[in-house]
């Protein structure tokens, strides 16, 4: 390792997997073009109050427009891998039934885009854009959803599949579950713990009732599901916050981890949740469980839970961790906190491969009148993070790829665009670029 702690490329086996990722809501724009259906995310940035800063996706990073000079760049940084997801509205604009040509030949373009620039395409179905008319008719709180899904998985990788050979089923059902049916924070917008729990378990259920279809389409294709994962300590020593850490992490992780790895749902958290537990029919289970070739892991912080009777369900609360370093989201920086996560995986789970399909930051960016954006914070957080990631290959845990969360500064869901995560600056009035000089090394060091 060089001087300042950062890995270079070669301290990674030589068939690593480098790429950077990015969300079609986010920034795809383009929000009613070429038949586009409305999502739920359209709906909800509606809402007043929803978006903090009153925006929308409607334009986002119009990368419908500039997809080629952002494939570009990430050619550019020296990539082998570029993570995207499909706007299901925009395949099916009313969620099933008539197909929107034109949606198809959109990830045509952008696929046998990819492909040319040798980047090997990472598809993400279901990266929290569902189709406002299926929200109507119950969204994931309705089993008729995950018939849907099916229907829109089988036509995308019909149409990709002889191209796209890794397909991520769902990005963080966590968000897309408990933060939109339960915390009212993220689209629908509920705040029911039961519909929650019924959209989690149906969003699993059509996971894995999706991976034959996709292993039918696209033949020899590698299938997984990426979940946002959280390494979790107590406050205390004490026997009363040990236990809200059991609590608490059989929501946050668990309830997620465990009937993917064939072991149904946790009984403590069907215990705690009581009469919000969801209905589960025969079989289910066992199609939650169908293997899969890899799970994708998203880490951002670690969490610090208390016992805390009055803290809902899990009758646990989070503690803010004094004197840490934090993101301009006030997300804790820990870089030991993914070391912890990934050998937690493989010795409670064992799956045979990770990939980390997220990780990254935002702070408070400034582009200077020299047209440069010194993130020096990211850049720190970059190479750290790199260094923690290695110190868990050398330990045995079997992460194949590291894509970087994310390409472009893009519409950061209920944060709207206050936010910025991108290696790329993107200035929203002109949707100039501007590599960062996170972006900068990024690129040097896969380039060594």
């Amino acid at each position: 390792m060089s001087s300042h702690n950062a890995p270079t490329r070669k301290d990674f086996p030589a068939d690593f997997r480098w790429g950077v990722s990015t969300s079609s809501f986010q920034i795809e724009g383009a929000g009613r073009e070429d038949g586009k259906g409305e999502s739920i995310w359209d709906r909800f940035c509606q809402q007043p109050g929803r978006i903090r800063d009153g925006s929308n996706g409607r334009v986002a990073c119009d990368h419908y427009h500039l997809w080629p000079q952002d494939l570009d760049m990430a050619k550019g940084l020296g990539v082998n891998a570029y993570r995207f997801s499909i706007a299901w509205p925009r395949i099916l604009p009313q969620g099933r039934g008539t197909v929107n040509e034109a949606g198809l030949a959109f990830y045509d373009r952008l696929v046998d885009g990819m492909l040319a620039r040798g980047l090997d395409p990472w598809c993400t179905l279901y990266h929290w854009d569902l189709p406002q008319a299926l929200q109507e008719q119950g969204g994931w709180v309705s089993r008729d959803t995950v018939g849907a899904f099916l229907e829109y998985t089988d036509i995308v990788t019909r149409r990709l599949g002889d191209r796209v050979k890794h397909w991520i089923t769902h990005n963080e059902p966590w968000c897309s579950c408990m933060m939109g049916y339960w915390e009212n924070i993220h689209a629908p917008g509920g705040s029911s713990l039961a519909d929650a729990m019924q959209a989690c378990h149906h969003v699993l259920l059509s996971h894995g009732q999706a991976i034959p279809l996709i292993r039918k389409n696209s033949a020899g294709a590698q299938v997984g599901i990426t979940l946002s994962l959280h390494p979790i300590t107590a406050a205390s020593s004490s026997a009363e916050d040990l236990a809200a850490l059991k609590r608490h992490d059989g929501l946050r992780n668990r309830w997620f981890l465990d009937p993917l790895f064939g072991r149904g749902y946790p009984a403590d958290t069907l215990e705690l949740i009581g009469d919000a537990a969801p209905t589960v029919l025969p079989g289910d289970l066992d199609a939650i469980a169908t293997a899969t070739d890899f799970l994708g892991v998203n880490y951002y912080f670690p969490e610090m839970v208390k016992d805390d009777p009055a803290g809902g369900p899990m009758r646990a609360s989070l503690v803010e961790k004094e004197g840490v370093e934090r993101t301009g989201f006030g997300w804790e920086v820990s870089p030991q906190g993914l070391v912890d996560l990934l050998t937690r995986l493989q010795r409670d789970y064992n799956p045979p491969v990770i990939q980390l399909t997220e990780n990254g930051s935002t702070f408070e960016d400034v582009l200077t009148p020299e047209g440069c954006v010194h993130d020096a914070e990211r850049l720190s957080y970059l190479q750290r993070h790199l260094a923690a990631l290695k110190r868990a290959i050398d330990a045995g845990v079997p992460v194949k790829g590291y894509f970087a969360w994310s390409l472009l500064d893009n519409f950061e869901w209920a944060e709207g665009y206050l936010r910025r995560f991108g290696i790329a600056y993107v200035d929203y009035a002109t949707q100039k670029r501007t590599l960062k000089d996170s972006g900068l090394w990024y690129g040097r060091f896969l380039n060594e």
